[in-house]
């Protein structure tokens, strides 16, 4: 209740924070995840105890983390073109069943 006297709506959706939290832990999963696959491709076993890298593996390393941003983002862009079109065709759903009630 509100100090009003009213009813306090709830919002339908997740706040900016929980939203921020969300992003917060794909980016650190991206991360952790480009990480261990581009370190278990282009590091070599005797570079585990922290010792400096070779050309050959930096530039590996560099290939690696472009090439796994480059595809998280195209698929995210699929995944958005995807969203729309669901969106869209919901919408126009919604509009043939609201026509259709209200004949």
């Amino acid at each position: 209740m509100s100090w009003f006297g009213g009813v306090q709506q709830q919002p339908s959706g997740p706040t900016q924070l929980e939203s921020a939290k969300i992003e917060m832990e794909m980016m650190t999963d991206l991360f952790n995840r480009m990480a261990s696959v581009c370190h278990r491709k282009c590091i070599t076993p005797k570079h585990a105890d922290g010792a400096e890298l070779n050309v050959g593996e930096m530039s590996c390393v560099d290939r690696c983390v472009g090439k796994y941003l480059e595809a998280h983002s195209k698929v995210g862009e699929v995944l958005k073109k995807v969203e729309d079109q669901m969106k869209a065709q919901a919408a126009a759903q919604q509009q043939i069943a609201s026509k259709l009630g209200g004949s």
